[in-house]
């Protein structure tokens, strides 16, 4: 199985992945998002071999060639429904949102009124 290079950063409201994917359609790109949390990017890259008369021989062979997947887990934080990714000049970039962090708990403080008197009764 072949593999591909790729960067993440993180930024101030996103993760992103760039992905190297010379010569790739990016109709032979997958990507998918696994189990709640793991960013998955698959695909397969051919060999055009195509010679009118003859077989190929290679003399020298260093650009992989097969199907390719990397895994990433994704940080809890992730935007899921947010996810975007585009191909353009042989790189995959594939955006995931953060979401907002959550509201910090902040207890309460209030007086309650005392009277005389039974209550409840």
């Amino acid at each position: 199985m072949a593999t591909t290079a790729v960067d993440v950063k993180e930024l101030a409201n996103s993760y992103v992945f760039v992905a190297d994917m010379p010569g790739l359609k990016h109709s032979d790109i997958k990507v998918q998002v696994e189990n709640d949390n793991v960013l998955k990017i698959s695909g397969e890259r051919r060999r055009e071999d195509a010679v009118q008369d003859g077989e190929v021989k290679y003399v020298r062979v260093e650009r992989s060639a097969g199907k390719f997947m990397r895994k990433f887990n994704l940080p809890t934080n992730a935007n899921l429904d947010q996810i975007s990714a585009g191909c353009q000049d042989g790189l995959l970039t594939i955006v995931v949102p953060k979401m907002p962090p959550p509201d910090i708990y902040r207890p309460r403080t209030f007086d309650v009124n005392v009277t005389s008197g039974n209550l409840g009764q």
